[in-house]
């Protein structure tokens, strides 16, 4: 039997671990996504640094449908935030692993305390292994100070007395969404 590979291998590891996999052909999508799962857990307010283009169209989403949007200054809405969207710079297929360039305090703010964490991950950005990464990581941390997440599943747990918790040192869940590209 022929192993998976590419996006087919990181749905499948991301899954193992707990992670919510969809795949969304555009931004709207993924933003009404955001927005969607907001409301169903009943959280009133999303976090969504580094969107740029998108954040307009986000805060305009976000007035409509009764929520908080905060973009930056992160640190004075802590305990505000129910959702965390954030866009992935790579996907990892054999850990089902994110790396998101968290230089940027809003950015870790936004994938670590909140209840859910909602990551976009263009499928052109999927690599098969870290190795892969070598030249980009390389590049990126010529200027310092550099902070690189790795991100593979929900914040987990076993340090009190070997029992898994899940949620203890970041999001309960993560919501993996991959941007198809070439969809129709």
């Amino acid at each position: 039997m022929e192993q998976p590979q590419g996006t087919e291998l990181l749905k499948q590891r991301a899954r193992a671990v707990q992670t919510v996999v969809s795949g969304v052909g555009s931004m709207k999508e993924a933003l009404d996504y955001a927005i969607e799962i907001t409301q169903k857990q009943g959280g009133s307010a999303i976090a969504a640094p580094a969107m740029g283009k998108h954040a307009s169209v986000l805060g305009s989403l976000c007035k409509k449908n009764g929520l908080s949007l905060f973009t930056k200054s992160l640190r004075d809405h802590i305990g505000a935030i129910d959702t965390g969207l954030t866009l992935a710079d790579w996907g990892i297929s054999e850990t089902a692993t994110l790396a998101i360039d968290s230089t940027s305090e809003d950015v870790r703010i936004a994938t670590m305390l909140c209840e859910t964490h909602v990551a976009v991950l263009p499928e052109s950005r999927i690599v098969p292994d870290t190795a892969a990464l070598e030249e980009e990581l390389t590049r990126a941390f010529r200027t310092a100070p550099r902070y690189m997440a790795f991100i593979s599943g929900a914040s987990r747990t076993a340090d009190i007395e070997r029992v898994l918790t899940i949620g203890v040192h970041g999001p309960r869940e993560l919501h993996l969404l991959i941007l198809e590209e070439n969809r129709s």
